[in-house]
């Protein structure tokens, strides 16, 4: 046992992260990013730039016999004008892969958005320390999950006893891009959202890339999926391309062929899943862009609606029901030379059914228990027998 532990304090390096692609050093710490340097400089929205360093399914992964663990942070807390407070973002701490404690770091810096204006303000604030103890007195394999929808700079780990990194367990890596469902919207904690909840049901090692508000086959982003060694890769297309009214119908159909050509450079025969989007009644036949509800926002309440006319479907704005359609007939066509592409229909995870039940409470966003539901369902559906990660050497 430990009573009065002398701490161990380890620099935090890369051997000791999963989940990111690349670490920032800072003025504080370390800064995990969930896209590489040359991607970030590419381009200069904010969006993308918060979105990629949350860091969605990233993971301190630890081989030790500590029984207590510190970890000081700076993470960036999330503001929006007119909302109620966002809760601070919650720690996961896993022993052997099973959920051991969950913790907070209060403080930090603090980023104030005014989706009325567009405009966002920083203020600095101080770091933070995150405390595990009454851990198990023996060698075991520690995961602590970093906030999935908060920024989170690592500054310093002390253990009470030595700390290396955890052994490759061979398992296999899956590679998975989406929107801000895919990251994690409002999962109730890291190992929640529903692509980490799929991970761990299939046993498989994840690389999150979902990126909130910034699924937008944009030609870095595919880069980054090209260059990330994976055995197996999802692409969660749509919802984004609707809300923030990007591009239609001439360039939508190009610009899918042309993501999917540069990740297959990198991976030419990966099993690939296109995934389409989940229901969104909203968006189903009504184009974006996605405006905040600014009646429900004055009553404290954090709504979206779709700003756009249906009518406008005939000058090739785009809708969920046609990106749907439009997907699945690209995977049928391209399936013909690629027998290792595959595509999900989204609505296998999140139905009209589901939405009688579980309706998205802000119009756009699951709740925890959908994420909970979509994690298990997706685990069903693409790695069991027949599905399009099912491990054939088993």
């Amino acid at each position: 046992m430990h009573p009065h532990p002398t701490w161990i304090t380890t620099p935090i390096t890369a051997d000791l992260l999963r989940g990111a692609l690349e670490l920032e050093h800072t003025a504080h710490g370390v800064l995990p990013h969930r896209l590489p340097a040359r991607a970030r400089a590419q381009c200069a929205d904010g969006q993308l730039a918060m979105a990629e360093s949350q860091p969605s399914g990233v993971r301190l992964v630890l081989r030790t016999e500590a029984t207590a663990v510190e970890l000081d942070t700076l993470p960036t807390k999330r503001v929006y004008a007119g909302a109620p407070p966002r809760p601070d973002g919650i720690y996961d701490l896993l022993v052997d892969g099973r959920l051991a404690g969950q913790g907070s770091v209060t403080g930090g810096n603090t980023l104030t958005i005014d989706m009325a204006t567009g405009t966002a303000e920083s203020r600095p604030g101080p770091p933070g320390t995150l405390h595990f103890t009454g851990l198990p007195d023996r060698v075991k394999d520690v995961e602590i999950w970093l906030p999935h929808n908060e920024t989170t700079e690592l500054v310093a780990l002390r253990t009470d006893a030595p700390v290396e990194p955890a052994a490759d367990r061979g398992r296999k890596v899956w590679l998975h891009h989406g929107s801000s469902i895919s990251h994690g919207s409002d999962a109730a904690s890291p190992t929640a959202t529903w692509p980490a909840r799929a991970a761990a049901l299939a046993g498989v090692e994840l690389i999150n890339l979902g990126l909130g508000g910034s699924a937008l086959l944009d030609p870095f982003t595919a880069r980054a999926l090209r260059d990330t060694p994976a055995d197996l890769i999802s692409v969660k297309i749509g919802i984004n391309l609707v809300n923030t009214d990007l591009m239609r119908l001439r360039a939508f159909t190009p610009a899918v062929h042309g993501f999917l050509d540069t990740v297959r450079e990198g991976h030419p025969t990966t099993p690939l899943l296109v995934v389409s989007p989940i229901l969104c009644p909203i968006h189903e036949d009504t184009p974006g862009p996605s405006v905040p509800d600014f009646t429900a926002l004055s009553a404290g309440r954090l709504r979206f609606r779709a700003a756009g006319d249906p009518a406008e479907r005939a000058s090739g704005k785009l809708t969920l029901g046609f990106i749907r359609d439009e997907l699945a007939r690209i995977v049928e066509q391209r399936s013909a030379d690629d027998p290792n592409l595959h595509h999900l229909d989204g609505r296998a995870l999140y139905g009209e059914a589901d939405h009688a039940e579980l309706p998205l409470p802000d119009e756009l966003h699951p709740d925890a228990a959908t994420h909970r539901r979509m994690g298990e369902r997706f685990a069903g559906l693409a790695f069991t027998a027949n599905g399009p990660f099912a491990d054939e050497s088993a």
